[in-house]
């Protein structure tokens, strides 16, 4: 992963996203953005109508180069959405992934205050300046891959336990029943005859 080189000083930049008015129908997203400009460490803050669209990311990309940014926040929608989206974006830029943060403005703010524009929009600057102060401490991470055992431990003789072994096993992994008893079976195999048919339980 390529890193932006700033001589350790932190660099954030702010991309408050309008969400077409999901977020702009509540809130003044212009007033967060000048507010976010004036945060410690912030270089730019820049409004975008839809962030997550190919121009709003791009936008992203040329500040991320243009401004030497070390640091992301995006003020949008919920990360459960679209935090993949500005993960790969960043990193498109040569930024590592995990120099991004997000403030939930949609879900968080405008669409739980709606016709309260004055106290949506403090809540959203203060969204804002708690993703920053988040962003400001970020340290990059990367991902490892982990060797995974496939051979399966299957604890219980019972019924259960049983066809959980054969559909492993049947999926090509090696399987281990362990069962504590002298017999597998568990409770069926104590039964005579089983409801409704009356079959032989075994």
């Amino acid at each position: 992963m390529v890193a932006n080189k700033t001589n350790g000083e932190v660099r954030v930049g702010v991309f408050v996203c309008d969400c077409g008015l999901n977020i702009a129908g509540a809130v003044d997203c212009g007033a967060v953005t000048e507010y976010a400009e004036a945060l410690p460490d912030v270089i730019c803050a820049v409004r975008n109508k839809y962030t997550c669209a190919d121009p709003g990311q791009n936008e992203i990309k040329d500040a991320i180069r243009q401004h030497k940014l070390n640091r992301v926040v995006v003020a949008s929608c919920t990360p459960r959405q679209h935090e993949p989206t500005f993960r790969q974006c960043v990193r498109e830029a040569g930024l590592n992934p995990y120099l991004m943060e997000m403030a939930n403005l949609r879900e968080h703010c405008s669409w739980v205050h709606p016709g309260e524009w004055e106290a949506a929009t403090q809540k959203a600057k203060d969204l804002v300046s708690s993703a920053v102060a988040r962003a400001r401490l970020l340290q990059p991470q990367e991902e490892l891959t982990v060797p995974v055992t496939t051979s399966t431990l299957v604890i219980g003789g019972g019924v259960a336990g049983i066809e959980a072994a054969l559909e492993i096993a049947d999926a090509g992994h090696q399987v281990v029943l362990v069962e504590k008893e002298p017999s597998i079976g568990g409770i069926m195999a104590q039964l005579d005859k089983t409801y409704p048919t009356m079959d032989c339980s075994i």
